[in-house]
């Protein structure tokens, strides 16, 4: 009577294992599921907005590199028709393109050191176009991030705040905007609106449509003071975005995408985002 006792408690516990074995499997593959689902919802509710420019030797880059050339090293020519491939020569700060805090920074963390949890931040874009097109000069001050705030709700911690000029409409011949005496006018940040968003709101990049991040009176005067202090408070600055007027003030979740170079202080990058339809 015992050994059928002891027989039927063994077989029970042996069902109640497999029972609970199938459940968190089942639950498992439920959960997995769902993740598929959520991204067919993400694709087919949601927009997604490219911010980048192709890369092609057109591409509007800093006026103190070269473009890209580019390089046919093997063509269905000469392998047979196997297999094309092609050698690719750029700065690393090209096109639309992330710069790491070691850019500016001896001591400033380098590409390779970042986890892709920190390639999407919530997308913040303040829109200063209206402005730029009567003063290509402008820079966004700290009461526009204040003026802002007032009507959109205060700026999150780790957010991605875009400058919009609509400066990427520019054909890339007219980036620099010179005039009759060769100097260039173009918008960027003020520094007292970096330090705000930096120290007050921490934000994890800044991100603008023209190729700095000081206007260009700035830095043809007192040089690179913006960019400078986003890189050494170890910030992202991301530059050359494109199509940031497709994008509401806020809401949108922005990804910025790079390689992971090792050592590498900054490179072209694939940045779009998100938002509701």
């Amino acid at each position: 009577m015992k050994d059928m006792k002891m027989k039927k408690m063994i077989l029970f516990a042996l069902f109640a294992t497999l029972a609970v074995t199938a459940f968190a499997d089942g639950k498992e593959e439920k959960n997995e599921k769902e993740l598929w689902e959520e991204l067919v919802r993400l694709k087919s509710d949601y927009r997604w907005v490219d911010l980048s420019f192709e890369v092609s030797p057109e591409t509007p880059h800093w006026h103190g590199f070269d473009p890209l050339v580019v390089k046919p090293l093997y063509t269905f020519e000469n392998t047979g028709g196997v297999f094309l491939a092609y050698q690719y020569t750029l700065s690393g700060q090209y096109g639309t393109h992330t710069d790491f805090p070691g850019h500016f920074d001896p001591e400033g963390r380098l590409q390779d050191n970042y986890s892709p949890l920190e390639f999407a931040c919530p997308l913040v874009v303040i829109d200063k176009s209206a402005v730029v097109t009567a003063n290509p000069d402008y820079m966004l001050t700290r009461q526009d991030i204040l003026d802002f705030e007032k009507v959109y709700g205060e700026i999150p911690a780790g957010a991605f705040v875009a400058f919009r000029s609509d400066w990427s409409k520019r054909a890339p011949a007219e980036y620099e905007n010179k005039d009759a005496a060769g100097n260039a006018h173009y918008p960027g940040w003020d520094l007292e609106a970096i330090k705000f968003l930096i120290e007050v709101r921490d934000v994890a990049a800044v991100g603008h449509e023209t190729p700095d991040t000081d206007s260009a009176v700035t830095g043809a005067t007192v040089g690179f003071i913006g960019e400078n202090y986003v890189l050494d408070h170890g910030k992202l600055n991301v530059e050359l975005l494109k199509n940031l007027d497709q994008l509401p003030p806020v809401g949108a979740i922005v990804f910025d995408v790079f390689p992971r170079i090792k050592g590498g202080t900054g490179f072209t990058s694939r940045v779009f985002a998100i938002t509701k339809k």
